[in-house]
This record gives C-alpha cells, sequence and structure tokens, in this order.
C-alpha cells in the first residue's frame, strides 16, 4: 500500500518555473515506478512523465520532453517534476501516479493516486 501526497503547484507567468513534489508513504517506494500526469478543465487526464523504480529510465510526453523533468529520491520516498518554461497549456490539476512497472505507469494503470496539485500559468 502506498499513499501519494503532491506539492509545489501554484501560479506562475509563462516561461517561469515550479517543481512538484510527490511524497510517499511506505517501505516499499523505491519499488515502484512512478509517473506524473496532468488534468485540465474539460479534457481527459493525460500522461506527462514516469520513471523507473531506479531511476535509470525516463519517458515524457512530446509536448513536455525538454521542458520538464522528472526525477526521484528514493531515500526520502520523493518524486519531483521539475517544470521549466511553463506556457499557459500546462495549466491543469497534476497528479502523481504509482505503479509495478514503468510500462504500467504510462498506460495509465498505475494502482496509487494522489489527490493532485493545481498548476496555473498565466499568459
Amino acid at each position: 500500500q502506498v499513499q501519494l501526497v503532491e506539492s509545489g503547484g501554484g501560479l506562475v507567468q509563462a516561461g517561469g518555473s515550479l517543481r512538484l513534489s510527490c511524497a510517499a508513504s511506505g517501505r516499499t517506494f523505491s519499488s515502484y515506478a512512478m509517473g506524473w500526469f496532468r488534468q485540465a478543465p474539460g479534457k481527459e487526464r493525460e500522461f506527462v512523465a514516469a520513471i523507473s523504480w531506479s531511476g535509470g529510465s525516463t519517458y515524457y510526453a512530446d509536448s513536455v520532453k525538454g521542458r520538464f523533468t522528472i526525477s526521484r529520491h528514493n531515500a526520502k520516498n520523493t518524486v519531483y517534476l521539475q517544470m521549466n518554461s511553463l506556457k499557459p497549456e500546462d495549466t491543469a490539476v497534476y497528479y502523481c501516479n504509482a505503479g509495478s512497472t514503468i510500462v504500467v505507469v504510462t498506460a495509465q494503470r498505475g494502482g496509487y493516486w494522489g489527490q493532485g496539485t493545481q498548476v496555473t500559468v498565466s499568459s
């Protein structure tokens, strides 16, 4: 069982940066692949980024590639999403997800979700 709590969201101007954090409970955090997803008003939830349990593999949506970086610190039970060069279209609620493998996470089949953190990018 894993519980996830996101933080770090807020209001930022276009071109700015934010760093999201997702803190996980449980001693088995390091065995899970982790991912970030987002959902904008009136839209379906979409994949943003994922990272393997070791941090050795990462995947990104084309829309954020080169601007966002996912990382993890297993000793701190935390996964991060560094977001640079933010655009108004990045505005959404961002969710953290945990799953058994990176393939499971990217397919939105990871079994654990956080409550989300709001990111708003003004133009």
